[in-house]
């Protein structure tokens, strides 16, 4: 990692946010919908196995 020297420092320069009443209808919402499902049966069955493989799926809708 590199020091920081004060000529570094003073080459930095910096900006305002705008207001909040400026951000007020400026709005990022996200709806997730995500879900996993597995279903294995081994019933009445002897010295058998049951397999089960999840399927999973994620639906991302952005306003």
């Amino acid at each position: 990692m590199q020091k920081l020297t004060k000529a570094d420092l003073a080459a930095e320069s910096v900006e305002l946010l705008p207001g909040r009443e400026t951000l007020l209808w400026d709005r990022n919402i996200a709806g997730i919908l995500a879900s996993n499902t597995s279903f294995a049966v081994n019933a009445a069955t002897v010295l058998s196995a049951a397999n089960s493989t999840a399927l999973q799926g994620v639906t991302v809708t952005q306003f």
